[in-house]
């Protein structure tokens, strides 16, 4: 529904106080929770709902609004809009708030005050953008917090484990969004979870992880390499399984997608200027020789361990580093030469999309300048199992087939069925990253990061892994 009246008949938010008889307000909507329910004291086995959002009517002043209630009631009216709505709200009831208790999980505000609706008396309504006064949607590129006061990427990974546990404010632009990734808890609740992966001019790849949908819904509108993110009170924490700093959303934080600060002026300007010299490829470049070193991977699995360990992350399986004893069961280097080459981009060297011919990292750059590279499915294969579909491409398609792109090209097709002939069926030691992919073709995404013929003595006594009594291996007898 739309609101008709003016902004005037509205009371401002920093005018509310309890005393104020059956107020009205307007405002944007800058934060808000999933639904949850909890156990109602009052009814024995019984739950109550609730949820809570942030509204915005001007550049310093915001306030939390809380909804108690029925399920039906309460996941209708958190349906009923998303972050980045206007709403206007009736009759809320307008309560003191206790800062120091309510704000270890709630956004802090400047209010001293906060809403909570009523099922039988309170009403909100929801206006289209079109209706909206601009002057409100424009609070959204606002950061709640002093766009100054913020941590790059690079300190939060200088500073390291001192960090761990700190709430803090992250200016950085959209790398990549990850695909929202859907779990069972262990009492029976649905979960999900989605990684976005951050950059500034300090750093290329810095985790942040999302556990609730409106934060999951709110990432899936962020175009990748164009928008930039300030996310006010996110929690820090060193992840010991990867080895590196991350960041989470948490029921404070506050995204404000697309700042219209100095500092995030000064962002964009990177993004842009970057990609279009080349210096995004190299930092990437620099920084994945750095990330992926292959001397500190030393877990060796199975086909089958890597399986069931996939079949049993509920939904929540890392990326996994590790090494195969095995061999490349298919590689169809004598099929047609474009099921194994595509082109990238000069400039950042990320795919170029066939159809449109721009490339798929640099957008609004048509690819001018594209070099052919490998992008070869292969299936990698031990005694426990075979692993379809796996990627092997670029630089280590290269390293493995001993060539590059305009060598391969010059073959023949009697030598390039030699060449595959030469790889098929060899023992080879493999090394590998796997990630859960729901729409890769296997649900499990696997890029061989090298691949070479194995010393037949390591490769015996990986085999005998348990009893050499090698913790590190994964092999199972």
């Amino acid at each position: 529904m739309a609101y008709s009246r003016s902004t005037r008949d509205f009371v401002a938010l920093s005018d509310l106080h309890p005393n104020l008889a059956c107020p009205n307000v307007i405002g944007v909507v800058i934060g808000k929770t999933d639904v949850r329910g909890f156990p109602d004291r009052k009814n024995i086995g019984a739950e109550r709902y609730t949820f809570g959002f942030t509204i915005r009517d001007s550049p310093t002043y915001f306030i939390n609004v809380n909804s108690w209630g029925r399920e039906e009631y309460i996941r209708s009216l958190s349906e009923s809009f998303r972050v980045g709505d206007c709403v206007t709200i009736e009759n809320p009831l307008v309560q003191s708030k206790e800062a120091e208790r309510e704000e270890k999980f709630s956004p802090a505000t400047p209010s001293c005050y906060k809403l909570l609706l009523s099922e039988t008396h309170s009403a909100v309504k929801t206006s289209s953008c079109y209706e909206t006064d601009p002057k409100l949607l424009s609070l959204l590129h606002l950061p709640v917090k002093d766009p100054q006061d913020y941590y790059s990427l690079g300190d939060i990974i200088a500073n390291g484990q001192s960090l761990d546990g700190r709430i803090l404010n992250v200016l950085a632009a959209v790398m990549s969004v990850g695909e929202p990734k859907y779990f069972m808890t262990s009492d029976k609740r649905k979960g999900q979870r989605c990684e976005v992966k951050l950059y500034d001019e300090t750093e290329m790849s810095f985790p942040i992880v999302c556990w609730d949908n409106e934060s999951i819904q709110l990432a899936q509108s962020w175009i990748p390499r164009e928008t930039v993110i300030f996310a006010s009170d996110v929690r820090i924490n060193f992840d010991k399984f990867r080895n590196c700093m991350t960041a989470t959303v948490i029921s404070k934080t506050i995204i404000t997608t697309n700042p219209e600060t100095a500092e995030a002026d000064a962002l964009f300007s990177f993004i842009k200027e970057s990609a279009q010299s080349g210096a995004l490829h190299d930092k990437m470049e620099e920084q994945s020789k750095e990330s992926i070193n292959l001397e500190t991977i030393v877990d060796v699995y199975t086909v089958e361990q890597l399986k069931e360990k996939a079949l049993q992350s509920d939904g929540k399986l890392e990326p996994v580093y590790g090494i195969i004893y095995g061999y490349i069961s298919t590689l169809d280097l004598d099929d047609n030469a474009s099921k194994v080459i595509r082109n990238r981009c000069s400039i950042c060297r990320f795919l170029v999309n066939e159809t449109s011919n721009t490339c798929t990292f640099c957008r609004d750059i048509s690819s001018k300048s594209t070099f052919a590279s490998f992008d070869i499915l292969i299936d990698l294969t031990d005694h426990t199992g075979t692993l379809y579909s796996c990627y092997l491409s670029d630089c280590v398609a290269e390293e493995t087939l001993g060539c590059t792109v305009p060598e391969f090209l010059a073959l023949t097709e009697a030598k390039k069925t030699a060449l595959k002939w030469q790889l098929l069926l060899e023992r080879s030691k493999i090394y590998f990253k796997v990630t859960l992919s729901p729409s890769w073709r296997t649900g499990l995404k696997v890029n061989v990061l090298s691949c070479k013929l194995a010393d037949p003595i390591e490769a015996s006594q990986s085999l005998l892994g348990k009893e050499t009594g090698n913790k590190r291996l994964h092999y199972t007898a």
